[in-house]
């Protein structure tokens, strides 16, 4: 797996097809392979060189403003200057706050599964799972998996057998990391103030993309951060959770193929 090492961090990628560059940021404790089975394929069918980048190998203190330079860093060395981006929830975040401080390396920018304020269930959440990871408790994989289905699925998902049953497998063979040391420090990188007046100052154009089903950064969210970006655009899929990516790729990678190419 190819490499760059910048700020003394080594970041691993891994790079597809050719083409304009498209910069692909995974969301919390989430590996760049996560866009693999359905984003990568569509857009280097469509001509596109894809970057799918980890995020740095973390420790206590990790920042938003560390993962915002590795990002910049990767767009600078990867993809060779300014280019496509591609965020899912806290990834979408990182894209944010990039287009803020360094709004020269983006050419055009889709957030999915984001928002640019807080509300009492979102940090009630984030508070919880932190809580969760310091306790040094880890979930039976099983009721792990069903966690995770409830709180990022789609009812539509959930209510057939056959897909929700295949999901739990999933989630199940993968449980979550509690006790590494990198996911709990990526877990103290979320929105905890309102950015919408910071957001007025993007001027990059963007698309919000948000999931209709989605508990952890509801369409109302998303419509906000819309709302915020000068002539940015807002879809919302149906049927669809927190992965929506992974859910109904489909429709996502329709909606970023067509915001992409305009």
């Amino acid at each position: 797996m190819p490499s760059i090492v910048a700020g003394g961090v080594t970041l691993h990628y891994e790079e597809s097809g050719s083409g304009p560059p498209v910069l692909l940021v995974p969301g919390t404790g989430a590996r760049g392979r996560t866009w693999s089975l359905h984003q990568v394929p569509a857009l280097v069918a469509a001509g596109y060189r894809v970057i799918t980048p980890d995020h740095r190998d973390a420790r206590p203190g990790l920042t938003l403003a560390d993962l915002i330079a590795d990002t910049a860093a990767l767009i600078e060395r990867v993809a060779g200057g300014p280019c496509r981006l591609v965020g899912t929830s806290m990834g979408s975040l990182i894209i944010q706050e990039l287009l803020l401080v360094r709004p020269e390396l983006a050419v055009r920018a889709v957030l999915l599964a984001s928002r640019a304020r807080p509300d009492p269930l979102s940090r009630a959440l984030a508070a919880a799972e932190r809580e969760l990871a310091d306790s040094g408790v880890s979930l039976p994989p099983v009721y792990d998996a069903v966690v995770r289905a409830l709180q990022n699925l789609s009812p539509q998902t959930l209510a057939d057998p056959d897909e929700a049953q295949d999901w739990l497998d999933i989630l199940e063979m993968s449980p979550t990391a509690w006790k590494d040391p990198g996911l709990r420090a990526q877990m103290d990188i979320t929105v905890d103030t309102d950015r919408r007046g910071a957001y007025e100052k993007i001027g990059v154009p963007t698309l919000v993309l948000s999931f209709a089903d989605d508990l952890v950064a509801p369409p109302a969210r998303g419509r906000e951060l819309a709302a915020a970006i000068p002539g940015a655009a807002y879809e919302e899929i149906p049927g669809t959770g927190h992965f929506g990516y992974l859910e109904r790729p489909e429709a996502v990678n329709d909606a970023i193929l067509r915001f992409l190419a305009t």
